[in-house]
Formats: structure tokens, C-alpha cells, sequence
């Protein structure tokens, strides 16, 4: 299963859960991949500027669903995340993602 979720991103069941209580979707691709389509409303730290962006994220006070473009950088983000004591999921890739997100809302 944690194969499947770094592959794929978190469980729609899972997300919904994260997005009622008010969830943050944090974009962690590059400015250029970010600019070329993406969640709306998402925020945008690339992953390479995470940890010095910390702090930032901590004053959202909302969990956080990572995206990026397969799911590969958002694991790692959310990994990261959570090493700091904020509560993040996988989103996988964004499209995907923000599938799942359409379907919810609808």
C-alpha cells in the first residue's frame, strides 16, 4: 500500500478526510511546471525550497495535501512535512488530484 500511495497519492476517502477539515493544497513542483497548469487555490512552494519554507506552512494551521506532477516529489514532501510535526498526505500527481477534488465538490 505505501508503494501504491507514493506511485498514486492518498486515497480519494483519504483526501476527502483531509479537505473537510479545511486542508491546504501545497503544489511542490518547479515555478515553470507550476505556471503551466495547476490546482486552483493551491499554493506553490517547490520542493527544493521546502524546509527553509517551513515555518510558512506551519502558519496556515490546516493540514497539508502535497501534489506534483506523479506523485514521486509530493511523497517526499509530505514525508518531509511530517518530520516537522505537520500533518500532510500524498497527493500524487496534480491532475490526478484535482480529479479526485472535482468529484468531491460535484
Amino acid at each position: 500500500m505505501a508503494i501504491l500511495n507514493l506511485i498514486l497519492g492518498s486515497s480519494s476517502k483519504k483526501i476527502k478526510q483531509f479537505k473537510s477539515r479545511d486542508a491546504i493544497v501545497l503544489d511542490v513542483r518547479s515555478k515553470t511546471e507550476y505556471e503551466s497548469g495547476a490546482i486552483h487555490g493551491a499554493k506553490h512552494i517547490p520542493l527544493t525550497e521546502l524546509k527553509t519554507q517551513i515555518n510558512t506552512i506551519r502558519e496556515f494551521k490546516r493540514p497539508v495535501i502535497t501534489c506534483c506532477t506523479k506523485g514521486v516529489r509530493s511523497a517526499n514532501a509530505a514525508s518531509i512535512l511530517r518530520s516537522y510535526d505537520i500533518e500532510a498526505i500524498n497527493g500524487g500527481g496534480w491532475t490526478r488530484l484535482n480529479k479526485k477534488l472535482e468529484l468531491q465538490d460535484s
